[in-house]
């Protein structure tokens, strides 16, 4: 039997209503794949959502084909109606070879039955449930199942509801379907996973503070999971609520008393707070966890140096300088030797910025500021000048023309 087109199934699917041109399909076609496609499932659904959209896709190519044969280009309310009686018959006609075939099947199992009664002791029976959860948006809440499709043929028949919430009427897989037991509540797992689904969907568009609220829910049901504690440090950063990121990321620093990662959350949203002092005290955290860490002892040692602790920062930028030696790193070294009062440490860093970052003018403009301490001005007026190769400073000027001021006069020899 050729399959019949039904146009009334296909515009269930894209969520479109007739009359209908090729326009308006190709726009619910990218509707769709927007709600319903793979790379945004949550793990363990991607394949749903990839036979929904296989579906989807099929449905719009009919319709386009359709609509591009039709007068005017647009498909009428009433072709869809003939369609869909045609669509009714043959699966009426369907059902009634299946009813047929159910009889046959239960004329044998009666036989077997009375010849052979203990050859199956598993019963037939099924369950109808008509309140469910979408698992792929749970953030849609409780729908009501209004009706259970089937599409396709043969091993590519696809099963799908329509379900009512409160957002509106909703195409979705079936497998994407949570039926819902309202006799006991839900498992603890299951809650935190619906609404960290529901908060990712929430910062994938960019609305740090409906994420918050939904961690709320998922932190209440369980307090210790260091995945939903990160997830709402990170909302909150974004959102901008700073104190309550900082109790979001301490809950987390408990949960997580072995990993770093909290601890550098922590000293940065603490720098944020203007509390600086407790974002060295994070970032000295971070560093007796991750001792080979370069980066962490550079941030704590520029932290200490906010706080005016100059032996303090030279110690914990020369464990930087051993693992990693960056330019940032010896600047703020040569800063550190600066404010400690060591002109020749604080040479020996700039001059070592220079070497590891010959194009920076910034470590040159430091090496000139250095030599200007000392009694070397030839080699400060050389510093100044390649600094101002590289990049204009109104400071590296200044500085240039009162070096050579101060340099003594020299009689030219007699021609």
């Amino acid at each position: 039997m050729a399959r019949i087109l039904d146009l009334e199934q296909a515009l269930l699917l894209l969520e479109l209503e007739a009359p209908f041109d090729k326009r308006e399909v190709q726009l619910a076609r990218r509707r769709m794949a927007k709600v319903w496609h793979p790379d945004i499932a949550p793990p363990g659904r991607q394949h749903e959502h990839q036979r929904h959209l296989q579906a989807i896709n099929e449905a719009a190519d009919e319709l386009e084909r359709l609509a591009e044969g039709s007068r005017n280009g647009r498909v009428t309310r009433n072709a869809v109606k003939v369609s869909a009686a045609a669509a009714r018959r043959a699966r009426e006609e369907e059902g009634r070879r299946a009813y047929e075939a159910e009889q046959r099947a239960r004329e044998q199992a009666a036989d077997r039955a009375r010849h052979d009664p203990f050859g199956s002791r598993m019963p037939d029976h099924s369950v109808v449930h008509r309140y469910a959860r979408c698992t792929s948006y749970p953030e849609w809440g409780v729908g009501t199942v209004s009706g259970i499709y089937f599409s396709g043929e043969g091993d590519d028949v696809q099963q799908w509801a329509r379900m009512s919430f409160q957002v509106g009427v909703r195409t979705v897989p079936a497998g994407s379907l949570q039926f819902v037991d309202f006799s006991k509540p839900d498992p603890g797992a299951e809650r935190v996973e619906r609404f960290m689904t529901a908060a990712q969907h929430a910062l994938a568009e960019g609305n740090a503070e409906l994420a918050a609220k939904r961690l709320i829910y998922a932190r209440d049901a369980d307090p210790t999971n260091p995945a939903v504690l990160r997830l709402l440090t990170v909302a909150f950063w974004q959102a901008g609520n700073l104190p309550a990121a900082g109790r979001a990321v301490r809950d987390w620093g408990r949960a997580e008393t072995d990993r770093p990662t909290a601890e550098r959350y922590a000293s940065r949203i603490y720098e944020d707070m203007g509390a600086i002092d407790l974002a060295a005290e994070a970032a000295q955290r971070v560093t007796e966890r991750t001792p080979a860490d370069g980066s962490a002892w550079a941030r704590l040692g520029r932290l200490r140096l906010r706080l005016l602790q100059r032996a303090g920062a030279i110690e914990a930028l020369e464990r930087a300088r051993l693992i990693e030696p960056t330019v940032e790193v010896m600047l703020d070294l040569a800063l550190a030797h600066h404010l400690a009062g060591d002109v020749g440490a604080e040479v020996s860093a700039a001059q070592a910025a220079t070497l590891i970052a010959p194009d920076s003018p910034l470590a040159w403009s430091a090496l000139a500021h250095a030599l200007a301490r000392t009694d070397r001005p030839r080699e400060c007026i050389a510093a100044c000048e390649r600094a101002l190769q590289l990049g204009s400073d109104a400071e590296v000027s200044e500085l240039l023309e009162r070096v050579r001021a101060a340099l003594p006069q020299e009689l030219a020899p007699a021609g």
